[in-house]
């Protein structure tokens, strides 16, 4: 059997998927530059949710960031003593969507001014932060948190942290909102979170 050719026909195979799925030509496949966003906002469910369906988002995954214990379980992160909060990491296209957007994005989807958690959930587990993966990304959020500043009384208290790690949740907690619509719904709203945020940016 020759597996060299097999492996050719195999890659050529998976670039013409991508091509099918980003809906562009081979050039553009083959030249796509992304680039990561890790953020925590409490609940992760609700922070995936908020960006799902964005223009040049590729792909919004729950996780645990910040911590030191390694391949954290659920379990073991609710306790509040592992370190890590839980956090969405964004692959996003640079080219179809900035970062200082994918901040906005992040600002308008909790209350930043909640140093003990978010809404129903408390603990340091549920505090907030950005977690830069680069000088440019620390700058942008520097300056996007003093923005944000002007439209709350109290003060800002989300974190702006270097990136450290990240650990994928576990496979129940991926696309959330989609695949338990209505409990996610119940969640969002029994938690206070979706009215927050509708009374506070529309």
């Amino acid at each position: 059997m020759n597996y060299g050719v097999n492996f050719i026909i195999i890659k050529g195979f998976i670039l013409i998927l991508l091509v099918l799925i980003a809906g562009c030509n081979t050039t553009e496949v083959i030249e796509m530059k992304v680039e990561k966003a890790t953020f925590a906002g409490g609940c992760f469910w609700c922070i995936e949710a908020a960006f799902e369906e964005v223009e040049g988002v590729i792909s919004a995954i729950s996780g645990y960031s910040g911590g030191s214990v390694k391949n954290p379980t659920y379990e073991q992160v609710i306790s509040g003593k592992t370190g890590h909060k839980e956090s969405v990491q964004i692959i996003y296209d640079p080219k179809r969507i900035s970062y200082e957007e994918l901040l906005d994005i992040f600002w308008r989807s909790f209350d930043p001014t909640d140093s003990d958690g978010q809404f129903a959930d408390r603990g340091p587990q549920y505090t907030t932060a950005i977690f830069y993966h680069n000088e440019e990304q620390r700058k942008l959020a520097e300056e996007s948190k003093t923005k944000i500043q002007n439209h709350f009384d109290k003060p800002i208290v989300t974190e702006i942290l270097p990136y450290q790690n990240f650990y994928k949740a576990e496979e129940y907690h991926q696309d959330y909102s989609k695949k338990r619509n209505l409990q996610y719904k119940l969640y969002e709203k029994g938690s206070g979170r979706k009215d927050f945020v509708e009374e506070k940016w529309g």
